[in-house]
């Protein structure tokens, strides 16, 4: 089979490689550096900025650790930019190894879907048609402009900016408190700048998944920082001049139970406002109305549970898929792995229940599931156990002690249904609990398997046991009120 797929971040690439695997022919199109968004713009740049910012701040308290000798620690932004672009360049570099490994075609330019069999690539030496008997889409997304807040790649920015800064921003103002807003305004306020959030809805990470107390422990841990936040609010009259940004900070019309203050105005002053609310879908020169591939009302491509678009051998994976499809990198993996698989004979639709995410401030996060208000809206009861990262010896030692394990079950068949830890390594430890998930694993099989001891995963185990307790405590109550309407029954 001969496969065409547009787009070469961690949708195409995995999908690239997985198919050349099985034996496909595969022609790759990309018009920028291989890696997407991922690699050149996001996951990877943020996170090798976040690991300078830990560096840093770990500097800062070495004498809590008996470490001395470090004086006034302080950030070389430019030695932070070139070790960010070496990470960049060696993943990079592995990409395009693997492409010629695989034996993959590869094309450079912009590409036009003409059916499922042929897509007409537009590139600095002209056009090349591709053939073959499917198409998939993976072009990703970009960055959404605000009504007011237009780029100006200078005082205005999107979040691509804010990963090549040439300089430390005094005051740095952030519209958007969701993921990349969060986790850029900890870096930023790591490297020195003073940071203020305006996020419209009432709290940080407003995401469904987000468990509440999630919020409320960032929120907490981000004020001890330093980093200001206003909730509950929008941005009007914004201006620029003489070297700085100028704005009025009002009521949202998402903030649903303002304070007094929220519903005061307040002006705000920055040297630079990094925008970070919402995406929207690169398809720019795809064709898609003339190829008859459906897209939403806000032009995301519409696929069913096979990933297949209205266009019969025509696939679309990734960001492109929108918000209603999950937009994390792992996830465009998945579905590009889910594509090939229906492709090439073993068909199966696409499952989003057990999708991890992590969040790279400080501290970490990490949530898989439902978060404890999606349970109590899907079971009729549910029981939750939390354990503090403080009161782990691994976490004492480390010197890490914010954070804590939650775990969300159905009280009834004791099967966990939601797991949520802020800390230390977050993002890695969660995906126990993926598995978990995965497995449909109960409460009382995390609680049976033994994590060795002393480390920051022992937080699942201790959540587990104070959630078997719980539902223990549940059982006894649920029985207590049956016999009750048992005797009341035989009393009438």
């Amino acid at each position: 089979m001969r496969i065409t797929i547009i787009g070469g971040g961690p949708g195409g690439y995995t999908a690239a490689f997985a198919a050349a695997q099985k034996g496909c022919k595969v022609t790759l199109v990309e018009n920028q550096a291989l890696g997407g968004t991922c690699l050149n713009r996001g996951c990877i740049p943020t996170k090798t900025l976040r690991a300078s910012a830990d560096a840093l701040m770990l500097a800062r308290r070495l004498a809590e650790y008996g470490v001395t000798g470090c004086v006034r620690p302080a950030i070389d932004l430019e030695a932070v930019r070139r070790r960010k672009e070496q990470v960049r360049e060696l993943l990079h570099g592995g990409l395009e190894k693997a492409c010629a490994r695989f034996r993959i075609t590869r094309l450079q330019g912009t590409a036009q879907v003409m059916d499922a069999k042929q897509v007409l690539v537009h590139g600095a030496d002209g056009d090349h048609r591709a053939a073959g008997e499917a198409v998939i889409i993976a072009t990703g997304s970009r960055g959404l402009e605000l009504p007011g807040l237009t780029f100006d790649h200078k005082f205005v920015l999107s979040s691509d900016e804010a990963l090549k800064l040439e300089r430390i921003p005094a005051r740095l103002l952030i519209v958007g408190g969701g993921v990349v807003g969060c986790e850029l305004a900890s870096v930023y306020r790591a490297f020195g700048s003073e940071v203020c959030i305006v996020e419209g809805q009432d709290r940080l990470l407003p995401l469904p998944s987000v468990d509440g107390e999630i919020s409320a422990l960032l929120a907490r841990e981000m004020r001890k920082q330093k980093i200001r936040q206003m909730t509950g609010k929008t941005l009007k009259d914004v201006r620029i001049g003489q070297g700085h940004v100028q704005a009025t900070a009002t009521l949202s019309p998402f903030a649903v139970d303002p304070s007094p203050d929220a519903v005061k105005d307040e002006p705000l002053e920055a040297d630079m406002v990094l925008v970070t609310v919402g995406r929207q879908p690169a398809t720019e020169g795809l064709g898609l109305a003339a190829a008859g591939i459906g897209v939403d009302r806000r032009g995301w491509i519409t696929v069913n549970d096979r990933l297949e678009t209205s266009v019969p051998g025509i696939y679309a994976i990734g960001d492109v898929l929108g918000p209603a499809h999950i937009m994390l990198a792992h996830v465009a993996a998945a579905e590009g792995l889910c594509v090939v698989d229906n492709l090439t004979g073993s068909s199966r639709p696409m499952r989003y229940d057990v999708v991890p995410s992590a969040v790279f401030t400080a501290p970490e996060i990490g949530e898989v599931g439902l978060a404890e208000s999606q349970a109590r809206a899907a079971y009729p009861h549910v029981v939750c156990g939390t354990f503090q990262t403080r009161e782990l010896g691994k976490a004492q030692a480390m010197g890490e002690l914010p954070g804590f394990f939650k775990l969300v079950a159905d009280a009834d068949s004791g099967r966990l249904l939601g797991a949520h830890c802020a800390g230390a390594h977050a993002s890695d430890i969660i995906a126990e609990a993926a598995l978990a998930l995965r497995m449909e694993a109960t409460v009382q099989d995390v609680a049976d398997t033994i994590h060795a001891h002393p480390t920051l995963a022992e937080g699942f185990y201790e959540a587990a046991r104070i959630t078997l307790a719980a539902l223990t405590d549940n059982a006894k109550s649920q029985g207590d009120c049956n016999e009750g309407a048992r005797r009341t029954e035989s009393a009438h």
